[in-house]
């Protein structure tokens, strides 16, 4: 198990991560690292809060299937609702301005948990509002990466980013473990603690990160750029192409929290113990991140991307399958970590690869809108069909879905020279 309870170790992780290699691999730019650490912050805090949310509404809440895919669907997918608006700000303004309004917006709603009660109505409307939190501060971030990172070098610094990003992921879950192994059912005092980590995360976004420009690219910015600019990126045949493969590759896309449901289901695991099947995959996400984006820069972005995704299929043939025990749950949670170190960076690289500098913000988010909205879709009819089915048949359907978004969006990407 990779130990977190070593900072100096973790610190030391990122340090080799990041250096320049003997093979002359270049350092990501500090502003990646600095974003990269601000993801960090924010990701314990919310996985310390998204971590507990499966178990504590659907066992002790009494959530059906159908109620809390609802409840998932939002958290997944609520992003697309302030994901343009966060693309278009950003391109027109500061990219930096409009991230840490959202990051401060997600902060706000850990301190908001504690204080609503335990009403679908009620933690619907904080999820709602962190999520637009979430959606408004993704693309003015992932663009402040773009813009720093040479373009052959993107795959790269999305995946060094990511690496990042999912350390807090892993943390999150321990220290969510921690605190209720500590003090069972104080989901009051994990929520503030929550909120304390989010706000040194804007604070560190605030005071240390000022944007910059990969060498050799204009000095001064571009205009800001009209929404009929914006919207005229849909002309592209590449950008369509991209849109529409991760659309539907996000649509046959099972939730984390449905998965380990069903390793939780299937293995009988102790309830106490759920929070720590998010360690295990965020775990090898870590580890595999930046290794896959720099596979990416090499081999081709769209391989990787697909190769992802046939991962996320084996998982789903696992959990219908005889397999049981722990190397279930061991294979389970490696594949689905190397699935999203393969998927998630590689993706928002492609699509840096190919919208215009002008518009990358807005560019970017109409991407994270079409697979956001998608996973919120994918969460209400995964709830449904196990309501009216059973897991294994909604595991079912969505592996037969998998398979054919996956054909198609090899079709679309083939037919899109460059893209990959």
């Amino acid at each position: 198990m990779y130990q977190v309870s070593d900072s100096t170790a973790l610190l030391r992780g990122h340090k080799r991560l990041l250096a320049r290699t003997a093979t002359g691999a270049r350092a990501v730019p500090r502003t990646v690292v600095l974003l990269g650490l601000v993801s960090l912050l924010t990701d314990v805090s919310s996985e310390m809060v998204a971590t507990v949310l499966p178990l504590y509404l659907v066992y002790i809440g009494g959530f059906s299937p159908l109620a809390f895919g609802l409840i998932d669907g939002l958290y997944n997918g609520a992003t697309a609702f302030l994901g343009l608006a966060g693309g278009y700000l950003g391109d027109r303004r500061r990219h930096k301005d409009v991230a840490v309004a959202g990051y401060g917006v997600s902060a706000a709603c850990k301190l908001l948990l504690a204080t609503v009660g335990t009403g679908l109505s009620a933690i619907g409307g904080v999820i709602l509002l962190d999520r637009a939190g979430k959606g408004l501060r993704t693309a003015p971030r992932d663009a402040m990466i773009s813009l720093a990172t040479p373009k052959e070098e993107l795959g790269a610094a999305f995946g060094v980013h990511r690496a990042m990003d999912t350390t807090g992921a892993m943390i999150g879950p321990l220290v969510a473990f921690g605190l209720l192994a500590i003090a069972p059912l104080a989901f009051n005092s994990l929520f503030i603690v929550s909120f304390l980590i989010a706000v040194v995360g804007v604070a560190i976004l605030v005071l240390f990160v000022s944007p910059t420009r990969a060498a050799g690219d204009a000095v001064a910015p571009p205009p800001a750029p009209s929404l009929r600019e914006a919207f005229a990126l849909m002309r592209s045949s590449r950008y369509r192409s991209l849109l529409l493969a991760g659309g539907g590759l996000s649509l046959a896309t099972a939730s984390d929290a449905f998965i380990f449901l069903g390793l939780q289901a299937k293995l009988d695991l102790k309830l106490s113990l759920f929070p720590l099947l998010f360690v295990g995959s965020a775990t090898t996400f870590m580890l595999f991140a930046a290794p896959m984006g720099r596979l990416a820069d090499r081999v081709g972005r769209g391989r990787v991307l697909l190769s992802g995704y046939a991962l996320l299929l084996s998982v789903y043939a696992l959990l219908v399958g005889p397999v049981d025990g722990w190397f279930l749950l061991v294979a389970s949670l490696a594949l689905l970590g190397t699935y999203y170190a393969a998927t998630d960076g590689v993706l928002v690289a492609m699509g840096s690869a190919i919208i215009p500098e002008d518009v990358r913000g807005s560019g970017l988010a109409f991407l994270r809108t079409a697979t956001s909205g998608a996973r919120l879709l994918a969460s209400l009819l995964f709830g449904a069909l196990w309501s009216v089915w059973s897991f294994d048949a909604a595991i079912v359907c969505f592996g037969a879905g998998l398979i054919v978004a996956c054909a198609a969006a090899a079709l679309l990407l083939r037919r899109a020279p460059g893209i990959a």
